[in-house]
């Protein structure tokens, strides 16, 4: 079973993607850790073992796999010195005890909104990358807030909607937060289904085979760490193919930014708009 010429180039040209062979049939799983190492050497070893064991056999057709990597110096860095313990709230009641970042005198991209305020970090050099803390009012506001931002991505701020600097005392925590998970039964509930359904999947211009080819699980894995240093961050996605029969906007003069509750964050390429990666941070404690 190959990939099509017109195919393989195609990705190579306009995604730079490879095509590697595999034999899926006679040695799944040293194929499943062929690709496991290039997801892992694809993000500096922070995703491992995305592909579970048993998750290729002799069913498989082809993985398609996509892995992204970043790491940011914030454009001015946060001292050490100044990180404290402090309190964190919990969305279910109590509160932790968590390393706070903080800042003295410092002009930053800040935004007062209806229900929730928002922090620009830009990180340092090269491409122009940002990351955006959304932070709601109410200590339980973080869901209504997504569902907000969900139903209405125009309330998304950028370097366009951010272009005062402002003065601002803020404290933000150190986190690190990880995510693995089979997003196969996700991905339909949401709506995504002919891919998995063998009558609907049409896969044809992708190899040469005239069986069914349909999407049989989808392995999702991500990381992120926020330090005094900057940010580091990881995903994965395999994609498992085999046989078909299996606001208003107000002026702000001075604020404080305290992010002691769960709050949001992106991380924004400014020159696209493009967000690669998000997440939403409920106990700075757990990864």
């Amino acid at each position: 079973m190959r990939l099509k010429v017109d195919y393989a180039a195609l990705v190579s040209e306009h995604y730079r993607a490879q095509a590697l062979p595999a034999s899926f049939k006679d040695m799944p799983e040293e194929a499943r850790t062929q690709i496991n190492r290039w997801f892992e050497s694809a993000t500096a070893g922070r995703i491992k073992g995305l592909l579970p064991e048993g998750s290729i056999n002799g069913a498989t057709l082809a993985v398609l796999g996509n892995a992204l990597y970043f790491k940011g110096a914030w454009c001015r860095k946060f001292d050490p010195r100044l990180t404290l313990d402090d309190t964190f709230h919990l969305p279910a009641g109590g509160s932790v005890r968590a390393p706070f970042m903080s800042s003295r005198d410092r002009q930053q991209h800040v935004a007062c909104r209806s229900g929730y305020k928002v922090l620009q970090l830009p990180y340092a050099r090269g491409r122009y990358f940002s990351m955006y803390i959304y932070l709601p009012d109410e200590r339980d506001g973080l869901q209504s807030l997504l569902h907000r931002l969900g139903s209405d991505p125009a309330l998304l701020e950028s370097s366009t909607t951010l272009t005062a600097q402002v003065p601002v005392a803020f404290k933000v925590p150190k986190f690190t937060i990880s995510c693995k998970t089979n997003a196969t039964e996700l991905l339909q509930d949401l709506g995504l289904r002919l891919p998995f359904a063998p009558l609907a999947a049409d896969f044809l211009e992708m190899l040469d085979s005239a069986a069914p080819l349909v999407v049989s699980a989808v392995f999702h894995q991500s990381f992120v760490e926020v330090n005094e240093e900057g940010t580091e961050a990881a995903a994965a996605t395999a994609v498992v193919a085999s046989f078909g029969a299996a606001a208003v906007r107000t002026p702000v003069q001075v604020v404080d930014f305290v992010a002691d509750h769960p709050f949001m964050f992106l991380i924004k390429e400014e020159l696209s708009g493009v967000v690669v990666f998000s997440g939403q941070v409920v106990n700075p404690l757990v990864p």
